[in-house]
């Protein structure tokens, strides 16, 4: 069957009450994720790398698992599928890291969060998946909350001019991955589609870290690797996967909406671990950013959840 005809099949609706349940708990634990990058002090892109291969390790015993199960409906354009969605992770990681660094820290984050106005598009293109009024109208609530906390500090600045380029293609890429993953949620298993695709993202960030990274510099010690063996299955194993998962059973504009709250999450991580307290207008943006998410979430239930 052609993978646009597989796409369209309609998730069960205990598999889609199970995802909405944990989608909170995959959220937080990819919020996780700037704390260990803060506590690092690990080159990012090597840092990247270790993540998606500890990641990739772990699970891989599930992968064989599922492959001696599901084999015969485990194809070669399974595995390719697998890989281009790698890429684009791999792609995102490095320009984010590099995007970052070239301007400032407000708008990088502003930048890698606009993901919500993206994938409509995506979605329609790929996998022909509109999206429904309650949804816009989350999204837009959502995005308001977002543009209070960081919006009013922005500086548009042409010297600032490529890292805010370099950001957003970055963020076009997440978005990107994200979508490949609806698109891709007919793959046998869940295992079977992930193992592949943080394996080829964490092969060619340690191949950008060869070329890029002083890896002899490098301050090695069990503390990084534990930083990093933390990083790769708390957001990695744990996060991601969890992500990945609901992309497969709920609307695609939903995961991407509910995605903005890892900005809450990881403010109140980062409050309670490296004592940074956030502004005041934080709290009047997280409001507003869960107010979207819910009202997204709920309007799901009118909404055609192919």
């Amino acid at each position: 069957m052609p993978p646009d005809a597989r796409v369209h099949t309609q998730a069960p609706q205990g598999a889609a009450s199970l995802q909405m349940a944990l989608l909170p708990l995959g959220l937080l634990a990819c919020s996780t994720s700037v704390i260990f990058i803060k506590a690092s002090q690990l080159h990012p892109v090597l840092l990247s790398a270790l993540r998606l291969l500890v990641a990739a390790t772990a699970l891989l015993p599930l992968f064989v698992m599922d492959l001696k199960r599901h084999g015969s409906a485990y194809g070669r354009d399974d595995v390719v599928r697998s890989c281009l969605a790698g890429l684009v992770l791999a792609l995102h990681f490095v320009s984010w890291i590099a995007g970052a660094r070239m301007t400032p820290a407000v708008n990088s984050t502003l930048l890698v969060n606009i993901v919500p106005l993206v994938t409509p598009a995506m979605l329609w293109f790929l996998v022909r998946e509109r999206v429904s009024r309650s949804e816009w109208r989350g999204t837009a609530v959502a995005l308001l909350g977002l543009l209070l906390l960081v919006g009013r500090d922005y500086r548009l600045q042409p010297a600032h001019f490529s890292g805010d380029l370099v950001c957003f293609g970055s963020m076009l890429l997440f978005a990107l991955y994200l979508v490949l993953g609806r698109r891709n949620r007919d793959v046998a298993t869940l295992w079977l589609y992930l193992v592949p695709l943080y394996g080829v993202a964490g092969l060619l960030c340690l191949a950008w870290a060869v070329f890029a990274v002083d890896l002899r510099a490098e301050p090695w010690s069990v503390r990084e690797l534990g930083l990093a063996v933390g990083l790769g299955l708390i957001p990695g194993v744990l996060g991601h996967s969890i992500l990945n998962s609901a992309m497969k059973h709920l609307r695609g504009q939903i995961v991407s909406v509910a995605n903005l709250t890892q900005v809450l999450f990881a403010g109140a991580l980062a409050y309670v671990l490296l004592d940074e307290v956030p502004v005041l207008i934080f709290y009047p943006a997280a409001a507003l950013i869960i107010a979207g998410a819910v009202i997204a979430i709920t309007g799901a239930a009118s909404a055609d959840t192919r």
